[in-house]
């Protein structure tokens, strides 16, 4: 069985980059699906892979596995006829929601993390805080997780979405690494403004202390903002940052004048 989701853009486009999708906890490539097809259309390969174990007291061995996973992801995408011939189409983007944003964030944040893989820049969507969901029915899990119909549908109807994986806490190491890190890639911070897993202190002071950030709230949004009723707003919000960073983080519209 493949280890991955692929997405591909319109039959005779030249290939804008590579973003790897990393899923959140309960979650499978399945969820990611609709994201995945959105990148795609506009001419990114897009690869999703299964979140990574992160339970464990001692990270070093998960996120060494963790960082072989994202290696193999990305250097899988080489096909033929990319441009140039044979090699990874950069940038490459890691994105994470939930729990896979807190791995990716790790995985850049740690001393000699390994050069195999390593992205140009990170979109961590839904970071949770150091709270859990507390989440009593699979009802509950879904308030948390979002107001999109079609989302909820996608989450219940799916036999491999895990329920109640909410109320499974991150490491608290994890957490440390996310926030007191040095990552020194283009970070998109992405966080509902109804999410109520986020710590939306700590993601401020996050964006702040880094060097290169930006921390977009998705109004309305719930914890699964990636794919909450705002999804296409926050994909073209994801766009927005891939063609940036084409740009070397040169914006490619200002706003002069506007009535809203």
């Amino acid at each position: 069985m493949t280890q991955y989701s692929d997405y591909h853009g319109p039959e005779g486009l030249r290939v804008r980059g590579t973003v790897v999708v990393v899923p959140g906890r309960g979650e499978t490539r399945a969820t990611y699906a609709r994201l995945g097809r959105r990148l795609a259309a506009d001419a990114y390969r897009v690869r999703v892979i299964d979140g990574p174990d992160l339970a464990a007291e001692d990270l070093s061995a998960p996120l060494d596995g963790f960082a072989a996973q994202v290696a193999d992801a990305v250097e899988g995408t080489v096909s033929e006829g990319t441009v140039p011939e044979g090699e990874v189409v950069r940038p490459v983007v890691l994105v994470g929601a939930d729990s896979g944003a807190a791995a990716i964030a790790a995985l850049l944040a740690r001393t000699g993390a390994p050069a195999a893989g390593r992205p140009d820049a990170l979109v961590l969507a839904g970071l949770p805080g150091r709270t859990t969901g507390s989440v009593e029915s699979w009802d509950d899990e879904l308030a948390v997780r979002t107001s999109c119909p079609a989302h909820r549908d996608v989450l219940t109807q799916d036999p491999q979405v895990r329920r109640g994986a909410l109320d499974d806490a991150l490491p608290d190491a994890l957490l440390t690494a996310v926030h007191d890190g040095d990552v020194d890639v283009p970070v998109l911070l992405l966080v509902g403004d109804a999410d109520p897993l986020a710590d939306h202190e700590a993601l401020a002071r996050t964006a702040k202390s880094l060097p290169r950030a930006r921390l977009s709230v998705v109004h309305g949004a719930h914890h699964d903002v990636l794919n909450d009723l705002q999804h296409r707003s926050t994909a073209a919000e994801v766009v927005s940052f891939l063609e940036t960073l084409r740009n070397e983080l040169r914006p490619v519209i200002t706003v002069r004048s506007s009535a809203w």
